[in-house]
C-alpha cells in the first residue's frame, strides 16, 4: 500500500476518447498533488500511458449492467478500497458508477462523479439509470449546459455541482511546436492533395457526430474542398454506410476516412477549416477547443456546449445542427475569406482557450474538489 492517500477513478475502458484522456490528465494531477492515482477499468491501449504517469491500473469488468454484475463489481471495488486505502472514488461512467456508489457508501468514503454526457432518455427507466451520475457528494459538470441539464433532470442541489470545463493541454496543442514534417507525414499517409483547401471533421465515426451532414453539404458545393473524416470507426457498420454514401454522391476524390490518428495537433494544422457537425447536443466538445487552441477557424453545430466555446464571428462560427445547406454556405463563406481574416479568428480562438479552457485549470479545479471533501 502506498503511503500517499489514494484516489480511485472508474470508467469502462482505456482506449480513446475524451473521458479516457481526462482520466489520464486527472491521474497526472493527482500524482502531482501528492495522491496515489488508481484507475479501474477493463483496460485498453492507454494503460501504458496511464502507468507512465505513476498511476496504478486495476483490470475489472466494469461495463456490466445487470444486478449480478453490479453486485460482483461492488464487492471487487470494496476489496480494492480496503487493500489500497482508497480515500475517495471518482466515477466517470454510468455502469461503473453504480458499483462505485454502493462501494463508496459502504466503505464510508466520498463519492464524486463527472457528468460527461447529455445521456439520452429514449426508453423507460433510462433517467433512473442516468441519475447515478448526479448522485455524487460532488457532481462535476463539464459545461454550463450540463450543469443546467443536471438540475432540470435530476433536481440536484446546486450546492453539490461544480462546473469544471474540459481543458486542452497547451503543451501538446501548440501551433509553434508542430514541425512541418509531422504535417507532411499525415498529408502523405492520407494522400491529401496540396492544391485544394482541406476541411477536417475530427470525431468518432458515429451517426450523431454528423459525418453524413458534412457529405450532404459537400455535395452542394460547386468548388469542393478536400474533406477528412477523422476518427475511430467503431463497429464499422456506419463507416461502410458512409463509404457507400461517398460513392453515391460522387465524392470519392473529395473525402478521406483515415481512422484514428496519434497526432491530432498536426492533423488540425493540416486543415484550413475544422468542423463540428453533431446533431445531438455535445456535453463539451473537446475537439472544438483543441482546434481553437491550434488557431484553426472552426464551424460548430449550434447546440450544447459549443454555444459556450464558440463566440459567433469572434472565435468561430455556429450553424443550425443537421442542416447541410447552412453548413455548405458557412464553409463556402469561411474559405472565401482573406487569409488574414481567418488568421485573426484563429488567434482570438487560441486566446480564449488560454483564458478559459486549459488542462491545467481543469486539473487544479478537480484537485480542489477532492480537497474540499477530504479536508486536505
Amino acid at each position: 500500500m502506498s503511503s500517499r492517500p489514494a484516489i480511485l477513478q472508474l470508467l469502462p475502458a482505456l482506449n480513446s476518447g475524451g473521458v479516457e484522456r481526462g482520466t489520464l490528465e486527472i491521474a497526472e494531477a493527482q500524482a502531482a498533488a501528492g495522491y496515489h492515482p488508481i484507475v479501474a477499468s477493463a483496460g485498453g491501449r492507454l494503460v501504458p500511458a496511464l502507468e507512465a504517469l505513476g498511476a496504478t491500473h486495476v483490470t475489472l469488468p466494469l461495463t456490466g449492467k445487470s444486478p449480478l454484475a453490479w453486485a460482483a463489481n461492488t464487492r471487487a471495488l470494496r476489496r480494492l478500497i480496503r487493500e489500497h486505502g482508497i480515500r475517495l472514488v471518482h466515477a466517470r461512467s454510468r455502469a461503473p458508477a453504480w458499483a462505485g456508489l454502493t462501494a463508496a457508501h459502504r466503505e464510508k468514503i466520498p463519492f464524486v462523479t463527472t457528468y460527461h454526457g447529455a445521456y439520452n432518455e429514449n426508453f423507460p427507466g433510462k433517467r433512473l439509470y442516468n441519475s447515478v451520475m448526479a448522485r455524487g457528494d460532488r457532481v462535476i459538470a463539464i459545461s454550463h449546459f450540463i450543469a443546467e441539464l443536471i438540475q432540470s433532470r435530476h433536481g440536484t442541489d446546486p450546492s453539490r455541482i461544480r462546473i469544471i470545463p474540459r481543458g486542452v493541454d497547451l503543451r501538446l496543442f501548440d501551433p509553434a511546436a508542430v514541425t512541418p514534417d509531422r504535417i507532411d507525414a499525415l498529408r502523405q499517409a492520407w494522400d491529401i492533395p496540396r492544391d485544394r483547401p482541406v476541411i477536417l471533421l475530427p470525431a468518432r465515426i458515429s451517426r450523431w457526430k454528423g459525418q453524413g451532414v458534412l457529405l450532404d453539404a459537400l455535395s452542394k458545393l460547386e468548388k469542393k474542398p478536400f474533406a477528412i473524416l477523422l476518427g475511430d470507426h467503431g463497429r464499422g457498420a456506419y463507416a461502410a454506410e458512409l463509404r457507400a454514401r461517398i460513392a453515391s454522391l460522387g465524392l470519392a476524390q473529395d473525402v478521406a476516412m483515415p481512422g484514428h490518428t496519434g497526432d491530432m495537433p498536426a492533423a488540425l494544422l493540416l486543415a484550413d477549416l475544422v468542423l463540428h457537425a453533431s446533431t445531438d447536443a455535445e456535453a463539451f466538445g473537446r475537439t472544438v477547443v483543441e482546434a481553437q487552441a491550434m488557431r484553426r477557424p472552426v464551424i460548430a453545430a449550434d447546440l450544447g456546449a459549443p454555444r459556450e466555446t464558440v463566440a459567433q464571428g469572434v472565435t468561430g462560427w455556429r450553424v443550425p445542427p443537421g442542416d447541410p445547406a447552412a453548413l455548405a454556405e458557412a464553409i463556402r463563406t469561411v474559405l472565401a475569406m482573406p487569409d488574414n481574416d481567418r488568421a485573426a479568428i484563429g488567434a482570438a480562438a487560441r486566446a480564449a482557450v488560454q483564458r478559459d479552457y486549459t488542462t491545467a485549470a481543469m486539473q487544479a479545479s478537480t484537485i480542489a474538489v477532492y480537497r474540499e471533501l477530504l479536508g486536505a
